[in-house]
């Protein structure tokens, strides 16, 4: 008697699934979440704007720039937790609304270079000739313009001429615009040139060419095509960016070049309080650094983590 044949094996679903192709955003995570440091610098960036949101809900701005003089240069109390300052105001209060105004002024900052920076960069790269040797000399001569020095030089002649402005009902002294403005403007370059090498490649892949033959525009190829392509560069930019943009107005206000008073930040928190580092007051500079220091870390660790997540030769193993 034969014997019946047998029934052919199945393969599990399972195997099939484990092999499935990850999208592009889906691999980016998934590098991303294996860069432990990273990951760490993304709780701690969480963790400080929830801190500056909260803390602004729950005290009001003028508990930052109230003046107790029968409190003033008290150390951590449980009343003052981080302290006072010359004047009695409380540090703890005052970091709050001068994280607000550092970050404030590194995201604008960040979103006028990027958009500078991606514009000059991407129509160098896509038009070439004589489009790309103007531009790039252009940009070679803004890099030539040293952005601290002239900080220095318009917080000194303008800042304290700018008019107050209020914004959804607070007041930021005038030298904040000058500020933003001043990083914006003077810190672009790299990126110009980072997005302007992605877009000449990119130019000549096929899907460009097939987007010119069927009619489409010059903007919508480059904002649809070219700028979504170079996504990765500009954001580990924006963050890298972001964490120099707060240094930078740290410097100035520090030499009472950049915000000034009552506008808090921690820049101009340290300013205050290096005449009285000697007094044993060290909590005034003391708390003020370590946000400033902790902030710029925490942005460095994800700028890193995002560089390595966005960068295609990263080893993944990407099956099971």
């Amino acid at each position: 008697m034969s014997e019946p044949n047998p029934t052919p094996a199945i393969p599990p679903i399972h195997a099939e699934l484990s092999f499935i192709p990850l999208t592009p955003s889906q691999l980016v995570w998934r590098r991303f979440r294996k860069h432990r440091m990273a990951l760490i610098g993304a709780i701690g960036i969480v963790l400080l704007m929830l801190f500056i949101l909260i803390g602004s809900i729950v005290i009001p701005e003028a508990k930052a720039n109230e003046v107790d003089l029968k409190a003033r240069l008290s150390s951590p109390t449980a009343a003052h937790i981080l302290g006072t300052d010359s004047t009695g105001r409380d540090s703890f209060n005052r970091i709050i609304y001068g994280g607000q105004i550092s970050i404030l002024v590194g995201v604008l900052a960040v979103i006028i270079s990027v958009s500078l920076g991606t514009v000059i960069g991407g129509t160098a790269g896509f038009f070439g000739g004589w489009v790309d040797i103007v531009l790039m000399r252009f940009t070679e001569a803004m890099l030539s313009i040293p952005s601290l020095f002239l900080l220095i030089v318009l917080g000194k002649f303008l800042g304290k001429d700018v008019q107050t402005i209020v914004v959804f009902g607070r007041s930021f002294s005038g030298s904040v615009g000058i500020v933003i403005m001043v990083i914006g403007l003077t810190s672009w370059m790299y990126l110009a040139r980072i997005v302007r090498a992605n877009v000449l490649s990119l130019r000549e892949m096929d899907y460009v060419s097939a987007s010119k033959s069927l009619g489409a525009s010059n903007i919508r190829i480059f904002f649809t095509h070219l700028v979504p392509n170079t996504l990765g560069a500009i954001i580990v930019s924006s963050t890298l960016g972001l964490a120099g943009a707060i240094l930078s107005e740290a410097y100035v206000s520090f030499l009472g070049l950049g915000v000034q008073p009552p506008t808090a930040s921690w820049g101009n928190m340290l300013t205050s309080a290096q005449s009285f580092i000697q007094r044993g007051a060290w909590w005034m500079w003391v708390f003020p650094s370590a946000f400033i220091v902790l902030t710029i870390l925490c942005i460095n660790l994800l700028g890193d983590g995002l560089r390595d997540a966005f960068d295609p030769r990263t080893k993944s193993h990407i099956g099971g």
